[in-house]
């Protein structure tokens, strides 16, 4: 039998073996995807929608002949799971499995490349058997930070999400440390969530849920109730929280284009209020979330009246001023940087711009820079008694610093001599005269080059 002959054979055993007995996973049970479990999984998890997913693969076509395989090239294959990344009998079959377990799939070809085949390797209308295993998988980080990991159990309908202020209708249950201690139905707007005692977390995964999901989320403690807590639900300070969310309906907020000048100034006035009762609060992401409203609504505003203008240019000031102090209380200190300078862009020789900014750059250590932010800030007010007193933080800040520097370099030197010591000591007798010998033969050599020179 040659081994084409025995490939085919064992792809026809596979086969047969998956179309007896093999389960139907396929939502509509047409026999488009079949499966059997080879190796059972260590738990009873399986990955959701949405879910990173680590797997190793082989391909194989109907007659046996191996067409891709991820252990061949020694790397596993990524993916997001029903996100249409992948084949649909991918999406179905890992979405059934556990972590560790290795399964067969039989994948009909409306389930796999269908007519289209992909070329070279999988020709048309082709069926295609997979042995799949499921290394690992975890949740979607939502903002690549780690502090709300979305996991969906249903997924919602339509292309759809809610934007900053739109009006949500919600159902939740919040865990923490595997107590539910919130469970009810609730209606209010994205980003003031906090007035209803929600986290700023939920806001923050509302934008990128869809009507009808249904979701898990695992939030860190700072897009949760921070180091506050909550007194009312009985957590404590930097718990890190659960939340079922059901995004039951929504009505979007008006975009920024869908409003008139007059309209903005006067959505900006309520918002500044708004942002300043949070700020006040110490709840700095929600001031922010006010804040960069008037920033979205304004930056961008052209054709604005004279009074138009001086309104919008004194409510974008004030933003950028609040911005960048939610930033320095949340140590987000080139940001804040970043705002005061679009602040003094409006007002070169604004007292507080200034003053911020001197405030981020002394705490990023750029104590030179600082000095002069506080120095400017004495131009424009010598009465400042603050900014004469961190002038001298700054100076004795830098005083310390060079002199740490110095030891450093000193400790540094010092080293490099007594290595330098050992290996002049542990140099066998007459190198050091070889040493000297090729110095004189190169000022023997640069003579007479001189000479001929001279002779020239």
């Amino acid at each position: 039998m040659t081994t084409d002959e025995a490939t085919k054979k064992e792809g026809d055993v596979q086969r047969t073996t998956l179309v007896e007995q093999g389960e139907d996973i396929t939502p509509n049970k047409d026999k488009g995807v079949l499966k059997i479990v080879k190796r059972p999984g260590n738990n009873d998890e399986s990955p959701m929608i949405g879910d990173k997913v680590y797997v190793h693969y082989k391909g194989k076509l109907a007659n046996g002949k191996k067409f891709d395989s991820s252990r061949d090239r020694n790397e596993p294959f990524i993916f997001s799971l029903g996100k249409g990344q992948v084949i649909k009998a991918w999406d179905i079959g890992v979405a059934t499995m556990k972590r560790g377990e290795i399964c067969h799939l039989l994948c009909k070809p409306e389930y796999a490349y269908g007519s289209a085949g992909s070329v070279p390797k999988i020709p048309s209308n082709a069926t295609l058997f997979f042995e799949i295993e499921l290394l690992d998988f975890k949740g979607e980080d939502l903002f690549e930070n780690g502090g709300i990991i979305r996991r969906i159990k249903q997924k919602g309908e339509g292309y759809s999400n809610p934007n900053e202020g739109a009006a949500v209708q919600i159902h939740l249950k919040g865990f923490c440390d595997g107590r539910m201690f919130d469970c009810r139905d609730v209606a209010f707007t994205v980003g003031e969530g906090e007035d209803h005692d929600i986290p700023i977390g939920i806001d923050k995964a509302l934008e990128k849920m869809q009507r009808g999901e249904n979701c898990i989320l695992h939030i860190g403690a700072q897009y949760g109730f921070g180091e506050a807590g909550k007194l009312k639900f009985g957590i404590g300070p930097n718990a890190e929280l659960v939340y079922e969310v059901t995004l039951k309906s929504f009505e979007k907020a008006k975009e920024s284009w869908e409003m008139d000048t007059k309209e903005k100034l006067e959505q900006a006035g309520i918002v500044k209020e708004k942002g300043t009762v949070y700020f006040k609060e110490g709840k700095y992401l929600q001031a922010m979330i006010q804040y960069g409203k008037i920033v979205s609504w304004l930056e961008m505003e052209y054709g604005l009246s004279e009074r138009e203008s001086k309104a919008s240019e004194s409510l974008l000031l004030a933003a950028f001023l609040n911005l960048a102090m939610c930033n320095l209380k949340l140590r987000e200190y080139m940001k804040a940087i970043e705002y005061c300078n679009k602040a003094l862009a409006l007002d070169q020789l604004n007292e507080k711009g200034l003053y911020r900014r001197g405030e981020a750059r002394l705490l990023m250590n750029e104590f030179e820079l600082a000095k002069c932010d506080f120095e400017r800030v004495l131009e424009v007010n010598p009465q400042n008694k603050a900014a004469r007193s961190q002038i001298t933080v700054c100076q004795k800040k830098t005083k310390e610093h060079n002199e740490r520097d110095r030891k450093i370099y000193a400790n540094m030197f010092k080293k490099f001599a007594e290595r330098d010591a050992k290996e002049e000591a542990s140099k066998p007798p007459g190198e050091g005269e070889e040493k000297s010998c090729s110095e004189i033969g190169l000022k023997e050599t640069v003579t007479e080059g001189e000479e001929a020179e001279g002779h020239v």
